[in-house]
């Protein structure tokens, strides 16, 4: 199928459970719209008619790295649509700790300490974002076209940890799969676990991690865990390693050559001392970006039945043996 030229809808949702002025998510809604022949002569209003022929639409929530503003990830999230998915991205000003006010993926602290991990979702914002999709699902150009019942988690860093520690039908039954990007479930010792531990996942749902060889932010942080990181992506190998059961061939290990922590998010500028953590990159990052969005729509179109979207051709092993060069894969 022919992809989809895509539109975005602007809404903005209050967080109960938070306090103001940290209270408020402003969200961006990316959709595979009508193409101009199907659309033309047609008065459009506000915004553009979705595509009825991939109607209804499963639904991404991604959620951002710590300080990382949406539009680094427009490009995702329009790769993705042009598919037949809707992606939704926010932007949260909150407390990511006590005192540090910045962007936020949203992150229930409480819920990360040892006596409780496990029995709740870590992802604040998710409840605000369902109840958001509920009422785009009722009053938008998106009304009734949104598969609420086939819903994914996807993340970047800190915002990729939630996604995939919050992937659980216990916690949320319309979520059926979750990925990440630079991210890993190394637990930080101020919260009073061991050096080095790797909490388990909820291991419920298809999941499909990646990072790259290059990640210095995770490489540089081993401290918060007690730990020296042997290689860059220890801690993310060890994640699909120690973290996930396997045993159902639909949890996933993409590993990007010469990609770093930042190779997601582009195109990337940043006003802080993080980006000096990372890695140079010296080989081009698009080649690197394409395989992320590939191998998403792969994973997606494997484990969500979406092969009518027409997201990707052929299937994940495949396509990870024809990128060997520059991608690392493993299934388990």
């Amino acid at each position: 199928m022919d992809s989809s030229p895509v539109r975005i809808i602007f809404r903005a949702a209050r967080v109960a459970e938070a306090a103001p002025p940290y209270d408020t998510l402003h969200l961006q809604v990316f959709y595979p719209a009508e193409g101009p022949q199907r659309s033309q002569g047609r008065s459009q209003g506000p915004s553009q008619a979705v595509d009825e022929r991939r109607s209804p639409f499963p639904v991404v929530l991604f959620f951002n790295g710590i300080n990382c503003e949406p539009c680094l990830y427009r490009w995702l999230a329009m790769g993705l649509a042009e598919r037949g998915l809707v992606v939704v991205t926010f932007s949260w000003v909150g407390e990511n700790l006590p005192g540090l006010v910045g962007l936020t993926p949203g992150v229930t602290l409480e819920a990360l300490r040892p006596q409780v991990y496990g029995t709740q979702a870590t992802a604040a914002a998710v409840p605000t974002l369902l109840s958001a999709l509920e009422q785009l699902q009722e009053d938008s150009v998106l009304a009734g076209h949104l598969d609420l019942d086939r819903i994914v988690f996807g993340g970047h860093s800190a915002g990729g940890r939630v996604a995939i520690e919050s992937a659980s039908p216990e916690f949320f039954p319309q979520v059926k799969a979750a990925f990440s990007y630079g991210s890993h479930m190394a637990a930080v010792q101020q919260l009073g676990y061991d050096p080095g531990t790797i909490l388990p996942l909820p291991d419920r749902l298809p999941l499909l991690l990646m990072g790259g060889t290059q990640d210095g932010v995770i490489g540089k942080n081993g401290q918060q865990y007690g730990v020296r990181w042997d290689t860059p992506i220890t801690p993310v190998v060890r994640t699909f390693d120690e973290a996930i059961a396997g045993g159902r061939d639909d949890s996933y290990l993409v590993l990007l050559d010469g990609a770093n922590h930042f190779t997601i998010a582009h195109p990337f500028q940043a006003i802080g001392a993080v980006l000096d953590l990372d890695e140079p990159t010296r080989v081009p990052q698009s080649p690197r970006r394409e395989i992320m969005v590939e191998a998403i729509a792969l994973f997606l179109t494997a484990h969500l039945g979406l092969e009518h979207l027409g997201l990707g051709q052929g299937d994940l092993r495949t396509y990870a043996q024809q990128q060997k060069a520059i991608a690392q894969f493993a299934v388990k």
